[in-house]
């Protein structure tokens, strides 16, 4: 008996470096995550800011979106969670156009999903003011006065943050992820969509303590 004991809490013993590599302890900085390029401006010190940059026309974008929803119903009260449509070319910038005035004109939930549908399922090219005016009017909505909203000075403000955002942040791709101004995660440096978010929950919980 002393024996198979004795064999059981050796062959314990040699699992036991074989989980601490399965399950890390914690996530690393400068392999899971990274800072960012420069220190973010964030509204409140008792808030933890998490934004995710991301664009219409990204396919990866447009997997991880529903994942996103679930998960932002899951974040603690002191965290506060943000779109910020990345601009890297003129058609990301239109798309972003759409985007603010969406949410001015409160159109946001109904043109959300139904943009990324129209892209990657329906194969639809909407690219340019005018594709983007008639699929918005397609959806029931008023295409004249969502041109006004596009065209409007609040959009335009928020357009020229998001594009300011995209180029001294120090992101590389997207979607992609800012945690309180200070770190950069994406799927390649987590490790894939799923460890994403969870390499985020993680630097939230850091940022708290």
């Amino acid at each position: 008996m002393k024996k198979m004991i004795k064999a059981i809490l050796i062959l314990l013993a040699s699992l036991l470096p074989f989980a601490a590599i399965a399950t890390p302890l914690a996530y690393v900085e400068g392999v899971h995550y990274k800072p960012t390029a420069q220190r973010i401006a964030t509204s409140d010190d008792n808030v933890i800011e998490v934004i995710e940059l991301f664009s219409y026309s990204c396919p990866h974008c447009f997997n991880l979106d529903p994942q996103v929803q679930k998960w932002e119903k899951t974040l603690p009260e002191n965290v506060s969670f943000s779109h910020v449509p990345a601009i890297f070319r003129d058609s990301w910038l239109q798309l972003a156009r759409v985007f603010y005035a969406a949410e001015v004109t409160g159109d946001i939930a109904t043109l959300h999903p139904a943009i990324f549908n129209a892209i990657h399922v329906e194969k639809r090219r909407l690219e340019n003011e005018q594709q983007l005016l008639d699929f918005v009017a397609e959806q029931g909505i008023d295409a004249e006065m969502f041109a006004k909203t596009m065209s409007s000075f609040s959009v335009k403000g928020k357009v020229k943050k998001a594009l300011l955002l995209s180029q001294s942040s120090g992101i590389t791709g997207v979607p992609s992820m800012i945690v309180n101004g200070k770190y950069i995660v994406d799927a390649p440096m987590a490790g894939g969509m799923v460890e994403l978010l969870k390499v985020v929950d993680f630097l939230i919980e850091q940022e708290s303590n």
